[in-house]
Protein backbone atom coordinates (compact mmCIF):
# COMPACT_ATOMS: atom_id res chain seq x y z
CA UNK A 1 0.00 0.00 0.00
CA UNK A 2 1.22 3.56 -1.08
CA UNK A 3 0.64 5.52 2.36
CA UNK A 4 1.59 9.21 2.09
CA UNK A 5 0.90 11.85 5.02
CA UNK A 6 1.08 15.54 3.74
CA UNK A 7 1.24 18.37 6.63
CA UNK A 8 0.50 22.14 6.24
CA UNK A 9 2.87 23.60 8.97
CA UNK A 10 1.28 26.80 8.52
CA UNK A 11 -2.31 26.08 8.89
CA UNK A 12 -1.56 22.54 10.66
CA UNK A 13 -3.84 20.39 8.11
CA UNK A 14 -3.45 17.35 7.18
CA UNK A 15 -4.04 15.30 3.42
CA UNK A 16 -3.55 11.78 2.78
CA UNK A 17 -2.65 9.86 -0.34
CA UNK A 18 -3.71 6.19 -0.49
CA UNK A 19 -3.26 4.09 -2.90
CA UNK A 20 -2.69 0.91 -4.77
CA UNK A 21 0.73 0.40 -7.02
CA UNK A 22 0.04 -2.49 -8.74
CA UNK A 23 -3.00 -1.54 -9.93
CA UNK A 24 -1.94 2.24 -10.66
CA UNK A 25 -4.72 3.55 -8.42
CA UNK A 26 -4.64 5.98 -5.50
CA UNK A 27 -7.56 7.87 -3.67
CA UNK A 28 -6.59 11.93 -1.61
CA UNK A 29 -8.20 12.52 1.32
CA UNK A 30 -8.76 15.94 2.25
CA UNK A 31 -6.85 17.75 -0.62
CA UNK A 32 -5.44 21.43 0.11
CA UNK A 33 -5.51 23.63 -2.98
CA UNK A 34 -2.56 23.67 -4.15
CA UNK A 35 -2.12 20.50 -5.63
CA UNK A 36 0.88 20.10 -7.25
CA UNK A 37 2.51 18.37 -4.01
CA UNK A 38 -0.17 15.21 -4.47
CA UNK A 39 0.43 14.88 -8.50
CA UNK A 40 3.63 14.57 -8.09
CA UNK A 41 3.64 12.35 -5.29
CA UNK A 42 1.00 9.97 -7.31
CA UNK A 43 3.37 9.80 -10.12
CA UNK A 44 6.05 9.13 -8.26
CA UNK A 45 4.49 6.37 -6.70
CA UNK A 46 3.49 5.01 -9.92
CA UNK A 47 -0.69 5.40 -9.20
CA UNK A 48 -2.89 7.99 -10.21
CA UNK A 49 -5.14 9.74 -8.18
CA UNK A 50 -9.46 8.18 -8.91
CA UNK A 51 -11.58 9.98 -6.60
CA UNK A 52 -11.02 12.49 -3.36
CA UNK A 53 -12.79 12.04 -0.04
CA UNK A 54 -13.70 14.51 1.91
CA UNK A 55 -14.30 14.15 5.70
CA UNK A 56 -16.20 17.11 5.80
CA UNK A 57 -16.95 20.55 4.25
CA UNK A 58 -13.73 22.42 5.81
CA UNK A 59 -13.86 25.86 7.08
CA UNK A 60 -10.10 26.95 7.85
CA UNK A 61 -8.56 26.15 4.25
CA UNK A 62 -9.77 25.72 0.91
CA UNK A 63 -10.00 22.39 -0.91
CA UNK A 64 -7.82 21.23 -3.96
CA UNK A 65 -11.21 19.20 -4.68
CA UNK A 66 -12.13 21.41 -7.60
CA UNK A 67 -9.15 21.68 -9.20
CA UNK A 68 -8.61 17.78 -9.37
CA UNK A 69 -12.04 17.78 -10.54
CA UNK A 70 -11.63 20.29 -13.63
CA UNK A 71 -8.29 19.89 -14.17
CA UNK A 72 -8.04 15.59 -13.86
CA UNK A 73 -11.76 14.84 -13.71
CA UNK A 74 -11.41 13.62 -10.68
CA UNK A 75 -14.64 12.18 -8.37
CA UNK A 76 -15.32 13.48 -5.26
CA UNK A 77 -17.09 12.11 -2.85
CA UNK A 78 -18.54 13.38 0.52
CA UNK A 79 -21.59 12.92 2.69
CA UNK A 80 -24.85 14.37 1.37
CA UNK A 81 -25.21 16.11 5.11
CA UNK A 82 -22.56 18.48 3.25
CA UNK A 83 -25.57 19.66 0.57
CA UNK A 84 -22.82 20.45 -1.41
CA UNK A 85 -23.61 22.41 -4.97
CA UNK A 86 -20.96 20.55 -7.12
CA UNK A 87 -21.24 16.91 -8.65
CA UNK A 88 -20.79 14.78 -6.12
CA UNK A 89 -20.43 10.80 -5.41
CA UNK A 90 -22.76 10.15 -1.98
CA UNK A 91 -21.10 8.38 1.11
CA UNK A 92 -22.73 6.62 3.50
CA UNK A 93 -21.97 4.91 6.82
CA UNK A 94 -20.82 1.53 6.59
CA UNK A 95 -19.92 1.88 2.93
CA UNK A 96 -16.87 0.05 1.43
CA UNK A 97 -14.61 1.74 -1.05
CA UNK A 98 -12.10 -0.14 -2.87
CA UNK A 99 -8.83 0.88 -4.56
CA UNK A 100 -7.02 -1.70 -5.87
CA UNK A 101 -6.75 -4.52 -3.18
CA UNK A 102 -7.42 -1.56 -0.70
CA UNK A 103 -10.56 -1.55 0.78
CA UNK A 104 -12.01 2.11 3.16
CA UNK A 105 -14.92 1.76 5.34
CA UNK A 106 -16.54 4.62 5.68
CA UNK A 107 -17.49 5.57 9.61
CA UNK A 108 -20.08 8.97 10.31
CA UNK A 109 -18.56 10.92 12.90
CA UNK A 110 -20.82 14.04 13.22
CA UNK A 111 -20.19 17.04 15.65
CA UNK A 112 -17.60 19.23 14.29
CA UNK A 113 -19.83 19.29 10.65
CA UNK A 114 -23.18 17.12 10.65
CA UNK A 115 -21.44 15.53 7.37
CA UNK A 116 -18.20 14.54 9.07
CA UNK A 117 -17.00 10.84 7.92
CA UNK A 118 -13.46 9.41 8.97
CA UNK A 119 -12.20 6.67 7.17
CA UNK A 120 -10.82 3.06 8.21
CA UNK A 121 -8.22 2.13 6.06
CA UNK A 122 -7.51 -1.83 5.55
CA UNK A 123 -9.12 -2.64 8.84
CA UNK A 124 -5.33 -1.11 10.40
CA UNK A 125 -5.88 2.60 10.52
CA UNK A 126 -8.18 5.58 10.25
CA UNK A 127 -8.38 8.81 8.71
CA UNK A 128 -10.16 10.89 11.64
CA UNK A 129 -10.40 13.98 9.89
CA UNK A 130 -11.90 16.73 12.66
CA UNK A 131 -13.08 14.32 15.16
CA UNK A 132 -10.38 12.36 17.42
CA UNK A 133 -7.32 14.45 16.92
CA UNK A 134 -3.89 13.75 18.35
CA UNK A 135 -4.45 14.55 22.16
CA UNK A 136 -7.64 16.73 21.82
CA UNK A 137 -10.66 16.75 19.70
CA UNK A 138 -12.49 18.69 17.37
CA UNK A 139 -14.29 22.35 17.95
CA UNK A 140 -17.99 21.55 17.96
CA UNK A 141 -18.95 25.12 16.98
CA UNK A 142 -18.07 26.11 13.59
CA UNK A 143 -21.57 24.87 12.02
CA UNK A 144 -24.15 24.10 14.08
CA UNK A 145 -24.94 25.55 17.92
CA UNK A 146 -21.71 24.19 20.13
CA UNK A 147 -23.69 22.68 22.35
CA UNK A 148 -25.72 20.58 20.07
CA UNK A 149 -22.04 19.91 17.63
CA UNK A 150 -20.63 18.91 21.31
CA UNK A 151 -23.24 16.07 21.50
CA UNK A 152 -22.88 14.40 18.29
CA UNK A 153 -19.05 14.74 18.93
CA UNK A 154 -19.31 13.00 21.95
CA UNK A 155 -21.04 9.60 20.46
CA UNK A 156 -18.46 9.97 17.36
CA UNK A 157 -15.45 9.98 19.45
CA UNK A 158 -17.20 6.81 21.39
CA UNK A 159 -17.47 4.95 17.77
CA UNK A 160 -13.87 5.54 17.22
CA UNK A 161 -12.30 4.60 20.10
CA UNK A 162 -14.72 1.58 20.11
CA UNK A 163 -12.09 0.51 17.42
CA UNK A 164 -9.06 -1.74 18.40
CA UNK A 165 -6.21 -0.24 20.41
CA UNK A 166 -4.17 -1.34 18.11
CA UNK A 167 -5.16 1.12 15.20
CA UNK A 168 -3.34 3.84 13.94
CA UNK A 169 -4.51 7.28 14.32
CA UNK A 170 -3.92 9.71 11.07
CA UNK A 171 -6.15 12.80 12.11
CA UNK A 172 -6.83 15.77 9.89
CA UNK A 173 -4.93 18.67 12.03
CA UNK A 174 -1.94 18.67 14.35
CA UNK A 175 -0.88 20.96 16.48
CA UNK A 176 -0.89 24.82 15.08
CA UNK A 177 -4.51 24.67 13.94
CA UNK A 178 -7.31 26.60 15.13
CA UNK A 179 -9.56 23.28 15.44
CA UNK A 180 -8.31 22.27 18.97
CA UNK A 181 -6.69 23.76 21.92
CA UNK A 182 -4.56 20.87 23.34
CA UNK A 183 -3.24 19.09 19.63
CA UNK A 184 -0.31 17.01 20.17
CA UNK A 185 2.91 18.08 17.37
CA UNK A 186 2.79 14.42 16.71
CA UNK A 187 1.57 13.57 13.43
CA UNK A 188 -0.29 10.27 14.16
CA UNK A 189 -1.14 8.08 17.29
CA UNK A 190 -3.32 4.81 18.23
CA UNK A 191 -6.21 3.89 19.62
CA UNK A 192 -4.63 2.93 22.34
CA UNK A 193 -2.51 5.27 22.94
CA UNK A 194 -5.70 8.36 22.83
CA UNK A 195 -7.52 6.48 25.36
CA UNK A 196 -4.78 6.84 27.85
CA UNK A 197 -3.69 10.17 26.80
CA UNK A 198 -6.06 12.56 25.12
CA UNK A 199 -7.86 14.57 27.59
CA UNK A 200 -11.29 15.16 25.28
CA UNK A 201 -11.44 11.35 25.75
CA UNK A 202 -11.55 11.46 29.54
CA UNK A 203 -15.15 12.54 30.04
CA UNK A 204 -17.35 9.45 31.50
CA UNK A 205 -20.82 11.12 30.16
CA UNK A 206 -22.50 13.36 27.53
CA UNK A 207 -23.32 16.31 29.90
CA UNK A 208 -19.49 16.26 31.26
CA UNK A 209 -17.81 16.31 27.78
CA UNK A 210 -20.45 19.23 26.25
CA UNK A 211 -19.76 21.57 29.86
CA UNK A 212 -16.33 20.69 28.78
CA UNK A 213 -16.19 21.16 25.15
CA UNK A 214 -18.69 23.99 24.26
CA UNK A 215 -17.08 26.64 26.32
CA UNK A 216 -15.08 27.35 23.18
CA UNK A 217 -13.10 30.20 23.86
CA UNK A 218 -10.78 29.89 20.42
CA UNK A 219 -11.02 32.87 17.94
CA UNK A 220 -12.81 31.62 15.00
CA UNK A 221 -11.32 33.44 12.02
CA UNK A 222 -13.17 35.92 9.91
CA UNK A 223 -12.42 33.64 6.97
CA UNK A 224 -14.41 30.84 7.92
CA UNK A 225 -17.70 31.49 6.51
CA UNK A 226 -16.43 32.42 3.28
CA UNK A 227 -13.74 29.13 2.75
CA UNK A 228 -17.29 27.08 3.65
CA UNK A 229 -19.18 29.10 1.34
CA UNK A 230 -16.21 28.15 -1.57
CA UNK A 231 -15.58 24.22 -0.17
CA UNK A 232 -19.32 23.80 -0.97
CA UNK A 233 -19.89 25.82 -3.78
CA UNK A 234 -19.48 25.12 -7.30
CA UNK A 235 -15.72 24.05 -8.12
CA UNK A 236 -13.24 26.28 -7.28
CA UNK A 237 -10.49 25.62 -10.33
CA UNK A 238 -6.81 27.26 -10.72
CA UNK A 239 -5.75 30.71 -10.80
CA UNK A 240 -3.43 32.67 -13.43
CA UNK A 241 0.30 33.06 -12.20
CA UNK A 242 0.63 35.70 -9.73
CA UNK A 243 1.74 38.87 -12.03
CA UNK A 244 4.63 40.83 -10.38
CA UNK A 245 3.67 44.22 -11.02
CA UNK A 246 6.01 47.60 -11.17
CA UNK A 247 3.82 49.95 -9.65
CA UNK A 248 1.01 49.65 -6.53
CA UNK A 249 -2.12 51.79 -7.30
CA UNK A 250 -4.82 51.50 -4.94
CA UNK A 251 -4.45 48.50 -3.13
CA UNK A 252 -4.37 46.86 0.26
CA UNK A 253 -0.58 46.06 0.67
CA UNK A 254 0.35 42.87 2.61
CA UNK A 255 4.67 43.35 3.64
CA UNK A 256 5.55 39.13 4.54
CA UNK A 257 9.12 40.42 4.77
CA UNK A 258 10.33 39.97 8.80
CA UNK A 259 9.61 42.32 11.43
CA UNK A 260 12.89 43.85 11.25
CA UNK A 261 12.89 44.11 7.51
CA UNK A 262 9.40 45.72 7.50
CA UNK A 263 10.93 48.30 9.93
CA UNK A 264 13.42 49.64 8.86
CA UNK A 265 11.60 50.53 5.40
CA UNK A 266 7.79 50.12 4.02
CA UNK A 267 5.35 51.45 2.23
CA UNK A 268 2.20 53.63 3.54
CA UNK A 269 -0.63 51.97 5.28
CA UNK A 270 1.45 48.03 4.44
CA UNK A 271 0.41 45.66 7.00
CA UNK A 272 3.23 43.57 8.59
CA UNK A 273 2.14 39.49 8.14
CA UNK A 274 5.63 37.78 8.02
CA UNK A 275 5.28 34.59 5.86
CA UNK A 276 8.03 33.53 7.88
CA UNK A 277 5.87 33.27 10.89
CA UNK A 278 3.51 31.06 13.14
CA UNK A 279 0.30 30.78 11.28
CA UNK A 280 0.99 33.71 8.62
CA UNK A 281 -2.05 32.50 6.69
CA UNK A 282 -4.42 32.66 9.51
CA UNK A 283 -3.14 36.02 11.19
CA UNK A 284 -3.40 37.27 7.80
CA UNK A 285 -6.75 36.26 7.08
CA UNK A 286 -7.64 38.24 10.94
CA UNK A 287 -6.91 41.87 9.45
CA UNK A 288 -7.69 41.33 5.55
CA UNK A 289 -10.79 41.90 3.63
CA UNK A 290 -11.41 39.39 1.04
CA UNK A 291 -13.09 42.43 -0.78
CA UNK A 292 -9.72 44.52 -1.30
CA UNK A 293 -7.50 44.30 -3.77
CA UNK A 294 -4.54 42.93 -2.15
CA UNK A 295 -0.93 43.48 -3.28
CA UNK A 296 1.67 40.75 -1.71
CA UNK A 297 5.37 42.85 -0.55
CA UNK A 298 7.79 40.30 -0.60
CA UNK A 299 11.76 39.92 -0.58
CA UNK A 300 11.68 38.35 -3.23
CA UNK A 301 9.78 35.76 -6.31
CA UNK A 302 10.21 33.00 -3.81
CA UNK A 303 9.02 35.02 -1.07
CA UNK A 304 6.21 36.13 -2.55
CA UNK A 305 4.67 32.73 -3.85
CA UNK A 306 5.06 30.97 -0.34
CA UNK A 307 2.73 34.20 0.81
CA UNK A 308 0.24 33.75 -2.18
CA UNK A 309 -0.19 30.03 -1.26
CA UNK A 310 -1.02 30.65 2.20
CA UNK A 311 -2.91 33.55 1.38
CA UNK A 312 -5.50 31.62 -0.89
CA UNK A 313 -5.37 28.18 1.49
CA UNK A 314 -7.55 30.20 3.56
CA UNK A 315 -9.84 32.24 0.47
CA UNK A 316 -7.93 35.02 -0.59
CA UNK A 317 -8.33 33.22 -4.14
CA UNK A 318 -8.12 36.42 -6.45
CA UNK A 319 -4.72 38.84 -5.68
CA UNK A 320 -3.16 41.83 -7.54
CA UNK A 321 -0.23 40.73 -7.83
CA UNK A 322 3.42 41.46 -5.94
CA UNK A 323 6.13 43.64 -5.87
CA UNK A 324 9.88 43.00 -4.46
CA UNK A 325 10.93 46.83 -4.71
CA UNK A 326 8.93 49.68 -3.73
CA UNK A 327 9.19 53.36 -2.21
CA UNK A 328 9.78 52.68 1.39
CA UNK A 329 8.25 56.02 2.54
CA UNK A 330 7.59 54.75 6.04
CA UNK A 331 9.93 53.63 9.36
CA UNK A 332 9.35 51.96 12.53
CA UNK A 333 11.55 52.31 15.77
CA UNK A 334 10.70 48.80 17.61
CA UNK A 335 11.51 49.01 21.31
CA UNK A 336 13.38 46.66 23.60
CA UNK A 337 12.33 45.43 26.87
CA UNK A 338 14.75 47.35 28.52
CA UNK A 339 13.73 50.42 26.78
CA UNK A 340 10.91 49.88 27.18
CA UNK A 341 10.66 50.10 31.08
CA UNK A 342 12.53 52.84 30.91
CA UNK A 343 10.05 54.81 28.99
CA UNK A 344 6.90 53.49 31.27
CA UNK A 345 9.03 54.77 34.65
CA UNK A 346 8.81 58.13 32.38
CA UNK A 347 5.22 57.92 31.78
CA UNK A 348 5.69 58.81 28.11
CA UNK A 349 4.63 55.82 26.60
CA UNK A 350 1.51 53.45 26.48
CA UNK A 351 1.78 49.85 26.22
CA UNK A 352 -1.04 47.96 24.28
CA UNK A 353 -0.68 43.74 24.56
CA UNK A 354 -1.94 42.35 21.94
CA UNK A 355 -2.51 38.84 22.85
CA UNK A 356 -5.61 37.00 23.66
CA UNK A 357 -8.04 36.99 26.88
CA UNK A 358 -7.17 33.54 28.06
CA UNK A 359 -2.96 35.17 27.88
CA UNK A 360 -3.46 38.05 29.37
CA UNK A 361 -5.13 36.02 32.52
CA UNK A 362 -2.06 34.21 32.75
CA UNK A 363 -0.54 37.92 33.54
CA UNK A 364 0.25 40.76 32.13
CA UNK A 365 2.01 44.40 32.30
CA UNK A 366 0.85 46.83 34.98
CA UNK A 367 -0.86 49.82 33.17
CA UNK A 368 -0.91 48.10 30.10
CA UNK A 369 -4.41 48.37 28.06
CA UNK A 370 -5.74 45.16 26.08
CA UNK A 371 -6.91 45.16 22.58
CA UNK A 372 -5.86 41.30 20.66
CA UNK A 373 -4.52 42.05 17.39
CA UNK A 374 -7.24 40.73 15.27
CA UNK A 375 -9.44 43.12 16.59
CA UNK A 376 -7.67 46.31 15.86
CA UNK A 377 -8.45 47.00 12.25
CA UNK A 378 -12.54 46.35 12.57
CA UNK A 379 -12.87 48.34 15.97
CA UNK A 380 -10.13 50.84 15.77
CA UNK A 381 -8.14 51.52 18.48
CA UNK A 382 -10.41 52.64 20.83
CA UNK A 383 -9.42 53.56 24.40
CA UNK A 384 -6.03 54.59 23.31
CA UNK A 385 -4.67 57.46 24.35
CA UNK A 386 -3.71 59.53 21.19
CA UNK A 387 -1.35 61.41 22.92
CA UNK A 388 1.12 59.16 23.74
CA UNK A 389 3.21 57.00 20.86
CA UNK A 390 2.11 53.29 21.44
CA UNK A 391 4.28 50.47 22.15
CA UNK A 392 2.54 46.86 21.09
CA UNK A 393 3.76 43.91 22.75
CA UNK A 394 2.54 39.74 22.67
CA UNK A 395 4.57 36.86 23.81
CA UNK A 396 7.44 36.89 21.07
CA UNK A 397 7.17 39.57 18.74
CA UNK A 398 5.37 38.76 15.88
CA UNK A 399 1.79 40.09 16.67
CA UNK A 400 3.00 43.16 18.49
CA UNK A 401 4.84 43.76 14.80
CA UNK A 402 1.35 42.97 13.24
CA UNK A 403 -0.74 45.04 15.58
CA UNK A 404 1.99 48.20 15.14
CA UNK A 405 1.69 48.08 11.29
CA UNK A 406 -2.38 47.75 11.27
CA UNK A 407 -2.58 51.13 14.28
CA UNK A 408 0.39 52.87 11.65
CA UNK A 409 -2.08 52.79 9.03
CA UNK A 410 -4.71 53.90 10.90
CA UNK A 411 -2.30 57.05 11.36
CA UNK A 412 -1.50 56.01 15.39
CA UNK A 413 1.92 56.59 16.72
CA UNK A 414 3.02 52.64 16.96
CA UNK A 415 6.51 51.12 18.00
CA UNK A 416 6.43 47.30 18.31
CA UNK A 417 8.48 45.02 21.02
CA UNK A 418 9.75 42.25 18.31
CA UNK A 419 11.97 40.75 20.72
CA UNK A 420 11.02 39.03 23.70
CA UNK A 421 7.53 40.07 25.23
CA UNK A 422 4.89 40.23 28.36
CA UNK A 423 6.05 36.69 29.84
CA UNK A 424 9.73 38.32 29.59
CA UNK A 425 8.95 41.83 31.72
CA UNK A 426 11.63 42.22 34.32
CA UNK A 427 9.24 43.21 36.62
CA UNK A 428 6.88 40.59 36.75
CA UNK A 429 3.63 40.13 35.40
CA UNK A 430 0.22 40.75 37.35
CA UNK A 431 -2.11 37.96 37.42
CA UNK A 432 -5.69 38.56 36.49
CA UNK A 433 -7.08 35.87 38.71
CA UNK A 434 -4.89 37.12 41.57
CA UNK A 435 -5.83 40.72 41.16
CA UNK A 436 -9.53 40.06 39.73
CA UNK A 437 -9.41 42.32 37.26
CA UNK A 438 -7.83 43.38 34.15
CA UNK A 439 -6.05 47.01 33.05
Amino acid sequence: MLFRQFVDDDLGCASYLIGDPSEGQAVLVDPAYAIEQYLEAAEDGGVEIVRVLETHTHADHVSGHGRLALEHGVLVSVHPLAEPEFPFDPLEDGQELNVGAIRLRVVHTPGHRPEHCAFVVDERLVLTGDSLFVGDAARPDLAIEAREGAEGLFHSLQRLTDLPNSYEVYPGHVAGSLCGASMSPAHSSTIGNEKRTNAALEHGDMQSFINATAAVSTPRPPTTARVVKLNKGPFVGATPPLERLDTIDQATVLDVRPGETHAAGHVHGAFNVPVSGFSYATRAGFILDPDEQIVIHATDDDEALEAARGLRAVGFIDLAGYVTEAAATDVVQPVELDELERLLEDGTVQVLDVREKAERDEGYIPGSLHIPFRLLRDFGPDGVDAEKPVVTICESGMRAGIAASVLAAAGVDARPVLHGGVNDWPGGTVSFRRCGGST
